[in-house]
């Protein structure tokens, strides 16, 4: 018998550290309707290693700039002001929840298949004129709920493990089966707790359903970039079961096969990007 509760998952929640406050200083800052370049480099400034990672990215091949970009204004302009939230965003959930209990390959797994699944959002994002920015952070965070569960629960998270390798299911079904309630819930109410934006949660939320969520919101793209980072082997960790593709989430995208293809390759091409997550 189950004797964790969401209620007991949630209490937890409330007791983590909240971000960094460099962090979130800049990500409220990014969220006002006073932004400059100015402002949002000055605040960079104070987290190093924040910087050093800012100017990696704006380096990148993604951007086509590779070495020409040598200080945090030149990688603001670069970046733009939304993209550098999404990254800053990353960024700080990543160093703040890395060593949350998952070791070795476990860990480089759950969060290889989060990036390849921000990056195949990102790029559903621009094709269906959706904000990337947004497509990208919750594709990032759309499993974060598991690695609470197996950083802070690790005895009743193995049960869940134990039954998933059995039954040869999808994790979400084995949580559901043990605990009563899956990483989607808890995953939504951490977003809640360090205030990212509602649309966002909800997305975390149900990307394992998104028939339930209206025909416009972000969910349904999130479900299909979790599959699209499956299909192109982004590691998931023991569960390396492809999720079954909603026909409604993928109609409601109004994509063809040919452009579904082609994003996979795109994708594809960007697959180094995901290493640097963890970087």
């Amino acid at each position: 018998m189950n004797t964790l509760t969401l209620q007991t998952v949630l209490a937890d929640i409330e007791r983590l550290p909240v971000l960094p406050e460099v962090v979130q200083d800049l990500l409220d800052y990014l969220q006002g309707d006073k932004v400059d370049v100015g402002g949002v480099a000055a605040r960079i400034a104070r987290d190093p290693a924040l910087a050093a990672k800012l100017l990696r990215v704006a380096n990148s091949s993604f951007y086509g700039l590779q070495g020409h970009v040598a200080t945090i204004p030149d990688a603001l302009v670069v970046l733009g002001l939304r993209a550098v939230r999404t990254l800053v965003t990353g960024a700080a959930v990543t160093s703040h929840l890395q060593n949350l209990g998952l070791a070795g390959n476990d860990q480089h797994d759950f969060w290889q298949h989060s990036a390849g699944t921000a990056l195949c959002a990102r790029a559903l994002a621009r094709e269906v004129d959706a904000s990337p920015e947004n497509a990208y952070t919750a594709g990032l965070l759309h499993d974060i709920g598991r690695l609470i569960l197996a950083g802070r629960f690790p005895g009743e998270y193995r049960r869940v493990t134990g039954y998933r390798a059995l039954h040869d299911c999808h994790m979400i079904d084995a949580e559901q089966e043990v605990l009563g309630f899956d990483h989607a819930q808890v995953g939504a109410a951490l977003a809640a707790r360090w205030k990212f934006p509602a649309e966002i949660a909800k997305a975390i939320a149900g990307h394992h359903a998104p028939m339930e969520q209206p025909a416009d919101s972000l969910t349904g793209l999130i479900h299909v970039a979790d599959v699209m980072a499956h299909v192109l082997e982004f590691p998931g960790g023991e569960d390396a079961l492809v999720p079954q593709l909603s026909s409604d989430a993928w109609s409601r995208l109004n994509l063809g096969w040919g452009e579904f293809k082609r994003l996979l390759g795109e994708v594809d091409a960007q697959r180094d990007e995901a290493g640097r997550v963890l970087n």
